[in-house]
């Protein structure tokens, strides 16, 4: 568990100097006068269809490396490994295929996306670039993670691809360059991390191709062919789940791409309650795999019930933070006055975070689990509640429907994969500290609204902050919620030299 926790909090640091940059980012692009809302709503329609082709062409390959990676470990040396060359080889193969659809169905793209989001039409193939790169990173992400590499992968895509986007904003904030040429240069940002990443496990000789088929492929063959169809089709579900939203208001909604800028601003705000998720699952993936390849049931009940509260902590503290917060930053950063309509929103999404980090690790123990098949099963679900969902409240309220559609069906879909690890292995991850936690902070968050609602400007953002930083901190330690915070705490002053490490 110490070994999870310390990969999981520098991750999560490392993400949240990526997030540092992202906020960066979405200050800049939402600044009046520097960019107009449709760019901004175009390169997050760039994000949401490269993710797509990720999902489509990668064949279930990410899930093949978690669930088999400790077999292949176990009975080959590196350079007889052929996992990296199989995985590589058939995302490239799916790839390819994305690209003849594509082609094939341009038109379709036209008609569906010419009235409401010219630009996407415009700029079409140039996403190509951006799908391909992501799929290849995500791939050889796969791969570093069994190798516990999670804070450099994290770096590379939380960070070094916001960084470069930063740089390519503050060329085009300068006249260095055109939005033309920016949202091109934009489509090569996967691909450059996706390099860098490759580079570096050939360099330090951690990743080997081989093409001749192992002994280990030949035995488990079949079980991998059932694995990345089943667990293909239902990763595919998610991430259609994913950015079905991003693509309903691109084609459904008048002025969708300025409409798609404020509702991304949002997204990017809910997600930063996400952050510690990315470093949990990063960081117990591989010893979720080993645990149950041993049948230490024991363990993974452990990982599932700490990385639930440890999550639910943070999300909750986080969300309260954003919301009392959120109306008087726009004003005070100066932003475009249109993204005080994201406030609502952000309250949908952000309880939609966190009723997906309150149950922890749920998907990547069904997955590395002989029941991976229910990965697909729960994702049917959620698109059958998602998609009619999603466009019946978004033709009646706007992006507050379809933000409200995202909660009722993230909160369906963990319901059901909740019960399921009850009824089959007699896991759950909730404990008294979980009400209690989602107790104390609605009572500061209350407490802190009505004790400074009065306080506006940089002077209020600070008070709220610092107070409800200070109660819900000293609250959670009183109250002993979490096992990991005086771990943590006893760490961070032995580096400090203010106690000895025991």
């Amino acid at each position: 568990m110490s070994n999870i926790r310390r990969q999981s909090i520098i991750s999560s640091l490392v993400i949240y100097l990526g997030f540092g940059i992202g906020l960066l980012n979405i200050y800049l692009f939402t600044k009046q006068g520097l960019f107009e809302e449709s760019q901004f709503g175009l390169y997050n329609a760039f994000i949401a269809i490269a993710t797509l082709m990720m999902a489509f062409s990668g064949l279930g390959m990410p899930t093949y490396i978690y669930k088999f990676f400790p077999y292949y470990k176990s009975h080959l040396s590196g350079r007889k490994n052929d996992m990296a060359g199989i995985s590589l080889a058939v995302g490239i193969a799916g790839f390819l295929f994305i690209i003849l659809a594509g082609y094939l169905l341009k038109d379709l793209v036209v008609q569906k996306y010419i009235t409401n989001a010219p630009d996407i039409v415009h700029y079409y193939y140039w996403i190509f670039p951006l799908g391909f790169g992501l799929l290849i990173f995500t791939l050889l992400e796969a791969w570093s993670w069994q190798l516990h590499l999670s804070v450099l992968t994290n770096f590379l895509k939380e960070a070094g691809w916001r960084l470069f986007t930063t740089i390519l904003i503050f060329l085009y904030s300068g006249g260095l360059i055109s939005f033309d040429l920016f949202i091109k240069l934009f489509s090569f940002s996967y691909p450059l991390i996706a390099f860098l990443l490759l580079v570096y496990l050939l360099w330090t000789k951690q990743i080997h191709f081989t093409f001749r088929i192992s002994k280990v492929t030949r035995r488990f063959a079949g079980s991998i062919l059932k694995l990345c169809s089943f667990v293909y089709a239902g990763l595919v579900i998610f991430n259609i789940s994913l950015v079905f939203d991003t693509l309903l208001i691109s084609s459904v909604l008048e002025e969708a791409l300025t409409q798609l800028a404020v509702y991304s601003v949002a997204q990017n705000i809910a997600s930063m309650i996400q952050a510690p998720q990315r470093g949990i699952i990063s960081a117990s993936m591989i010893h979720l795999a080993t645990a149950w390849k041993e049948k230490n049931l024991g363990l993974i009940a452990r990982v599932y019930q700490r990385s639930a509260i440890n999550q639910l902590l943070f999300a909750a503290g986080f969300y309260s933070l954003v919301v009392l917060n959120l109306q008087d930053a726009v004003v005070t950063f100066q932003l475009s006055g249109t993204y005080l309509s994201a406030f609502y929103v952000v309250v949908f999404l952000g309880l939609a975070k966190v009723v997906d980090m309150g149950t922890g690790v749920n998907s990547q123990i069904i997955t590395t689990s002989t029941y991976w098949r229910f990965e697909l099963f729960s994702g049917i679900i959620l698109l059958s509640v998602m998609l009619p969902l999603s466009y019946i409240l978004t033709k009646k309220w706007g992006i507050e429907g379809t933000a409200l559609a995202q909660l009722v069906s993230i909160g369906i879909y963990n319901t059901v994969r909740v019960v399921f690890l009850w009824k089959k292995f007699r896991l759950q991850p909730f404990s008294s500290a979980t009400l209690t936690s989602l107790v104390l902070a609605g009572l500061l968050f209350a407490a802190t609204w009505f004790l400074f609602r009065d306080l506006h400007g940089w002077t209020g953002l600070f008070v709220r902050s610092f107070f409800f930083c200070l109660t819900y901190f000293a609250g959670a330690v009183y109250l002993k919620l979490s096992p990991d915070i005086l771990p943590v705490l006893q760490q961070m002053m032995a580096r400090l030299g203010m106690k000895k490490k025991d």
